[in-house]
């Protein structure tokens, strides 16, 4: 995900994390040790966090690609298959 985020921040491309913590000290120390530079939340209720249930968030890692109109494109792609999709998606024609 950092490598991605530092490809193609530049092209609208951005990462919302959303945490299932209950602890913020773990949390806000997680977010330090990996170093993730993009926008973090949590409200801290844990499996009930508001913004994961409103994306049917039930476990972690989990992610989702939307577009600018807010339709989910795609979801749970993980290393070549993430590259490759946003090497489609930001493709310069």
């Amino acid at each position: 995900m950092l490598a991605a985020y530092f490809k193609y921040k530049s092209l609208n491309f951005s990462i919302l994390g959303i945490s299932l913590d209950v602890d913020s000290q773990k949390w806000l120390q997680a977010i330090k040790e990996d170093k993730l530079p993009w926008t973090q939340v949590s409200d801290l209720k844990g499996g009930n966090n508001e913004a994961a249930l409103l994306f049917g968030v039930q476990s972690i890692p989990m992610n989702f690609l939307i577009d600018p109109n807010g339709i989910i494109i795609s979801k749970n792609l993980r290393g070549r298959e993430l590259e490759n999709k946003l090497t489609e998606i930001f493709e310069v024609k």
